[in-house]
Formats: structure tokens, sequence, C-alpha cells
């Protein structure tokens, strides 16, 4: 008797909250046996702390955002977020308390190879979907479990490079100095590889521990070997290192270009003039986003800048795409009726396809994205002006200003 009075009364309780989202758009509260817990683990100390804070606000942006629009199917979204402290022993504890005692759906994040290989494993070890932030080593990939994914790949970041280092600045020696971590490494050797198919030579290639605080003897040798172009695979501090240290001696370089660390508004305010004419790569930055996409990277922009009080970056945006990505897929799951099962979210995240303001996203049979690719940019009069493919070019790039 008493469930047959009480099940009428709820109907008209459902509908007043519809009434009140119709006409006020107020989200009805999301109670906490509802929500649908996510795990990030992020270094947000050590020396990896300034990227690994990006990629935490992008997904912190990503998973407001859900919750701003009601959630994933009704459901509350709590991120539990972790700090691997920029060490692999860590970030493998902390994955195993996320998952075994986080009891988290999906992990998410991860700043560079060392970081995010240990957490990979344990993600395929316990049957948890785990999209990746930022990651770029082959290997990750080539042993495929159904339990990861990323939304950056090498070849996304070393082929728009060849083709601006050989078509527009028609270069023939490069040096290149990288950081001595497994995705800084492979891309020397996979920028090394495209070249030689060019009739590009890479004359001088050598690897430094992230942190390593003098470049000097290495820039020593730029001239004995004609050197016309300097790569640098090292990440944000290192390149403020590499640039300061160019600018005391100038070795008639045709240019420096660094893949990492250079294209962000935070290092043009910190180096100032001294980085008029650097070159560097990116997915994304405010103001550069993919045709068609421009309204809905405006509006992002808008509203990182009110929740955080500043601009989101490439960085940032990566962190956003991932976890865009596990929410999409989780919400397909629910959608279709099913339990959000791990295998059930892996499933659905190898058949997404989003259109997202970073890349069309869709991963294929080893879990990377079908269509990263970066684009190459020159900071000019302080903004990051986009000089390659042609197609998506915003200016020419100023070989005056690129020289060292």
């Amino acid at each position: 008797m008493q469930p047959q009075r009480f099940r009428p009364a709820a109907r008209p309780r459902l509908s007043a909250w519809f009434l009140v989202i119709l006409f006020f758009g107020v989200v009805p509260p999301l109670t906490a046996a509802e929500e649908i817990r996510l795990g990030e683990i992020n270094p947000l100390s050590g020396q990896l702390a300034t990227h690994g804070l990006e990629i935490h606000q992008g997904i912190l942006y990503a998973v407001a955002e859900a919750n701003a629009k009601g959630g994933i199917a009704g459901r509350r979204v709590t991120l539990l977020s972790r700090d691997d402290q920029s060490k692999p022993d860590v970030a493998v504890n902390q994955a195993q308390d996320l998952i075994l005692r986080g009891k988290v759906t999906g992990l998410v994040g991860g700043y560079v190879d060392s970081l995010v290989g240990p957490i990979s494993q344990q993600a395929a070890r316990h049957r948890v979907p785990y999209v990746a932030s930022a990651s770029l080593q082959q290997a990750i990939t080539g042993n495929k479990t159904p339990y990861f994914f990323r939304v950056s790949r090498l070849e996304g970041i070393v082929q728009p490079l060849c083709g601006f280092l050989t078509r527009t600045l028609k270069a023939r020696r490069v040096a290149v100095l990288h950081a001595a971590s497994p995705g800084a490494t492979e891309f020397a050797d996979s920028l090394q590889a495209g070249l030689a198919k060019m009739d590009c030579e890479i004359i001088l290639q050598e690897k430094f521990r992230p942190g390593w605080p003098d470049f000097s003897m290495f820039l020593l040798k730029l001239p004995p070997a004609r050197v016309e172009v300097l790569i640098s695979g090292g990440f944000y501090a290192d390149n403020l290192i590499m640039v300061r240290q160019l600018r005391e001696r100038p070795l008639n370089l045709k240019a420096f270009i660094a893949p990492w660390g250079v294209a962000y508004q935070s290092f043009i305010n910190e180096v100032g003039q001294a980085s008029e004419g650097l070159l560097g790569t990116c997915a994304w930055n405010p103001g550069i986003t993919r045709p068609g996409t421009e309204q809905a990277s405006q509006a992002l922009v808008a509203g990182f800048r009110k929740q955080f009080g500043k601009d989101p970056n490439t960085t940032t945006m990566h962190g956003y795409t991932s976890a865009r990505a596990l929410l999409a897929a989780i919400g397909t799951v629910l959608q279709d009726g099913g339990q959000l099962t791990g295998e059930a979210i892996s499933r659905a995240l190898a058949r997404l396809d989003l259109q997202l303001p970073m890349e069309r996203l869709a991963f294929d049979n080893h879990g990377d994205p079908r269509y990263y690719q970066h684009v190459v940019v020159q900071i000019q009069k302080q903004r990051l002006v986009v000089v390659y493919p042609p197609e998506r070019a915003t200016g020419r790039v100023e070989l005056s200003l690129a020289a060292r």
C-alpha cells in the first residue's frame, strides 16, 4: 500500500523541477549517490608543475562545464585530483589509491611519458579507462590495451615541423638539443628520420637532464658545425635558460625552434623583447583554433577566464580535451542504458568522434588520436602568428627576427 501511494507523488516533483528549469534556467541539485567519480593524476608540484597545473585547470574546467549543464545523464561529476610530484613511483601509488580506494570510473591527466606510462599500466591492470592529456612515446600505445587512450601523438608535431624546416626555411643543417625523457628522445629520433627523407641533416644531437642549468658548452659547438637551425626538445624552464644564453652570444643561426614551452603568453611575458622572432608549435591557443570552431573557442576562453582569472593555453586545452573525451564516453554508455564498467567506457572511447577546438578527436586501434596536428608559430610584436602550414597561416615568417 505504501509504495503505491508514494510512486505518483514523485511525478509532480519532477514536473516542478522541469518548470523551474524551463522558466528560470536552474539545474536541479544532484545527489551524492548519483555522482560519477573521475580520478586525475598530474604533476602539481616538482619540476613539471607548471604544465601539470595547466592540465589540471583544463580538466577542472571541463568537469565544471559538465556539471553546469546538469552533469552526465543527470549525474554530478566528482573529480578526485592527485599530485604525482613529478615522480613515477608516486604516480603509481596515486593511481592505485584512486582505483582501489577512490573507486573512480576512469582516469585522466598526465604530463610526460615517464609519468603517463606507469599510470597506464595500473589502469590496464585494473581495467579502468585512462585518457592521457599529454603523451607522445610510441611504445606506450605500441603494446595496445583496450583501456588506454591519449589526445596527442608525436607525428602531429614532427610532420609539420619537418615541412616548415625544409619548405619554408630551406634548412639543410640542423642541431637538436633535447631533454632525456622518453617522449623528447623519440621526438629527436623521429625528427632525424623525417628530415633525412627531405635532404636535411641533423648535424648535432645531444640530450640533457630536465632542469639542466647551463647549455653554453653545447651552444659553442654550433658555429664550427655550420648549424643553421637549433631545435630544442626541452620544456618551459629549459627554453627560458636556452633563449637567454643564445641572446648572450649570437651564433648566426637562421632560427631557434622549440615545440614545447615557447608558444605561451607566459613565456613571452617572462622573456620580453628577447622572445621576438622565436618559433614554436602548438595544437591550440586563444585565437588559434581549428576552422569552424572559432565560436566554441571564444566561449571556452571567456568561461575559463571567468573561472580562473586568466586565459587558457595549449597545455590547458590538452587537459580539457582529455576530460571531454572521457565524459563523452561515459555519457554514451549511460544514454545507451549501460553500466559504467571499464569495458563499456573503453568501447565508447574507441567509437568516439568529437569536434573540439584543438582537434577532431577520434582514436585509432592503438588509442592514438587520428587528427592531432600542430601549427608552427612565430612570436611577432609579442603575439603568436601562425606561419605554417600555409592553409592555416595568419602571417609570414620574419627571418630577420628569427635569426639568433
